[in-house]
């Protein structure tokens, strides 16, 4: 089969011309003379291998090949056009996707408000949210099935991702209503370890910071409970089963409680919740600009509203 290799300004030149039957005004409104335009007519007729105008001295009119190939170029140069124009619209961040994957504490308190304000200045752009734990996070970013990852911590050192701190959340000693957390003062985790306590499950990174406290501060530490999701530990705690520690970003996914929250210290344990995205990997525009808004927001201040007050 033949490969028919006419480009757009040619498609553009032919269309000109068939429409305005003069190779005089049509050079004129394409920047060409009109010997320029004669050789590009018959360079195209030569790559479809068929006469397309009909010319002498003084007329030019379309053959039956032209005619039909008119109605056709009509169809490509406005699907080019659309095309283009949507290709525009995506470099200008106002179409396109952008995929988000983050810790279930981070999607809960600090996202949504990033998102609101993006979806407001890109209403067209889908926004797209992977919940997943930190390693979650990470194999997303790497793999290219998220654009942007929120993670604790710098979760790689084969230089493979950066990472950019955004804020610090702190843990803190969480309990029922009516427990051993009555007393509103500061809290040290040596007073959890005596206490039935609800641990995250091994793996997860809630669960590598509880280990290193208790290691700090000489503790041996027996889980009453170990869950795997967050507001499992809540339902857990507001029934009265036990207490738990866990930084504050995780509040909001915790359920209704109800719950007494305490400043813990004697460690004081302090992750950092930041943004990972792969080294030497291009971003989408869409993808860019949610990262100027993060860039551009006060973090610590948006999540002093997101997250409930201690």
């Amino acid at each position: 089969m033949k490969r028919i290799n006419v480009d757009l300004f040619e498609l553009q030149a032919f269309a000109r011309l068939a429409e305005l039957r003069s190779f005089r005004a049509a050079a004129e409104e394409l920047g060409l003379s009109g010997s320029a335009l004669s050789r590009l007519v018959a360079r195209v007729e030569d790559k479809l291998g068929t006469r397309l105008f009909d010319r002498d001295t003084r007329n030019v009119s379309l053959t039956p090949q032209g005619e039909a190939l008119r109605h056709l170029t009509g169809r490509i140069l406005n699907e080019a056009a659309t095309a283009l124009t949507e290709f525009d619209a995506y470099l200008a961040a106002r179409r396109g996707r952008v995929t988000l994957a983050g810790l279930p504490s981070v999607t809960a308190s600090l996202l949504p408000k990033i998102v609101a304000r993006f979806v407001a200045l890109h209403p067209e752009v889908e926004v797209s949210i992977i919940d997943a734990l930190s390693d979650g996070v990470v194999a997303a970013v790497l793999e290219g099935r998220a654009d942007l990852g929120f993670t604790a911590g710098a979760p790689d050192s084969s230089g493979r991702l950066s990472f950019q701190p955004l804020v610090e959340d702190d843990f803190v000693a969480i309990g029922p209503h009516a427990g051993p957390l009555l007393e509103d003062r500061v809290h040290v985790w040596r007073e959890l370890a005596e206490q039935p306590f609800i641990a995250m499950a091994l793996g997860t990174s809630v669960r590598a910071f509880t280990d290193a406290a208790c290691a700090q501060a000489g503790l041996t530490m027996r889980p009453r409970f170990e869950v795997a999701h967050l507001a499992t530990a809540g339902a857990l705690v507001a029934a009265g089963l036990g207490i738990t520690a866990l930084p504050s970003l995780t509040l909001p996914v915790l359920g209704r409680g109800p719950f007494i929250v305490r400043r813990l210290e004697a460690p004081l344990m302090m992750r950092k919740i930041g943004i990972v995205q792969a080294t030497g990997r291009t971003l989408s525009p869409s993808a860019r600009a949610f990262h100027r808004l993060l860039a551009s927001t006060d973090v610590p201040a948006l999540l002093a509203h997101a997250v409930p007050p201690r």
